[in-house]
């Protein structure tokens, strides 16, 4: 009895196994091409393109390797379509397939496009406004150069804002105003909480910053970066207004970018 009792569940293993195979042999036959006649379009990279396979249940490499390519945004005519191990393909010749998830259909393609189209527009005109602003900023920088440059030579008194003498703050302050319209405060002590700080450095400065020494948060001098390494300020009573180079023994502290 015990002997009969194993013998029938073998029988009924044997009868699963013959189950699932049938199931499986149905899987794979179910693996049929399909006919269709549509059109889709190659969406891979732009500059490259996508190889067609000589069958789509053999291995990519050089045995399943038509030498047959389609380049991104080529249209092609397919004729039948599979899924097979979870991925679809397009038949587009005899022995030619092409994975479907390198394509997208016409429809699709042209949203896309479409949309490529209005994000080139935006990204132009946001160029042209940068290129528009950034002249702009140019035009007021040499302005801002221009005049501070003029006073080159005027003398230095103790709380004069011009326009025939200057103290450093002074200076910056009648420049900033006649060449833009723009008051930037009077003292070194608040026209230093202006701006943008800038890095302190001839490959980093523009012209018209304003140079600071001393303190970060209270200095006691101020001058114009004109460019070419130099700056304008309103130095000491015996200098006067003077154009001078940068120079490690008498380096900023700090820099801010009103423009």
């Amino acid at each position: 009895m015990k002997f009969k009792r194993i013998l029938v569940k073998l029988a009924a293993a044997f009868a699963l196994m013959t189950a699932a195979g049938a199931v499986q042999n149905s899987n794979v036959q179910a693996a049929t091409v399909k006919a269709v006649n549509k059109q889709v379009v190659i969406n891979y990279v732009s500059g490259y393109s996508v190889k067609a396979w000589k069958n789509y249940k053999v291995k990519t490499g050089a045995a399943n390797d038509t030498g047959i390519s389609f380049k991104h945004g080529t249209t092609i005519k397919v004729i039948g379509e599979v899924k097979y191990k979870g991925q679809t393909w397009y038949k587009v010749a005899n022995n030619e397939w092409v994975l479907a998830s390198y394509t997208l259909s016409q429809k699709a393609w042209a949203k896309k496009a479409e949309a490529a189209k209005r994000a080139a527009k935006k990204a132009a005109k946001k160029a042209a406004y940068m290129k528009k602003t950034s002249k702009s900023k140019k035009r007021k920088q040499n302005k801002v150069v221009a005049l501070a440059k003029a006073q080159v030579g005027k003398p230095y008194v103790w709380g004069a804002t011009g326009p025939y003498s200057f103290d450093c703050s002074g200076l910056t302050s009648y420049v900033y105003r006649h060449a833009l319209g723009r008051n930037i405060t009077r003292t070194t002590y608040t026209q230093v909480y202006q701006g943008k700080s800038v890095a302190v450095s001839t490959a980093t400065l523009k012209k018209g910053d304003l140079l600071f020494w001393g303190s970060a948060s209270a200095p006691y001098h101020v001058g114009i970066y004109v460019g070419g390494g130099r700056f304008v300020h309103a130095a000491t009573p015996s200098q006067g207004v003077i154009n001078q180079r940068l120079s490690y023994y008498f380096w900023p502290s700090r820099a801010k970018r009103l423009i």
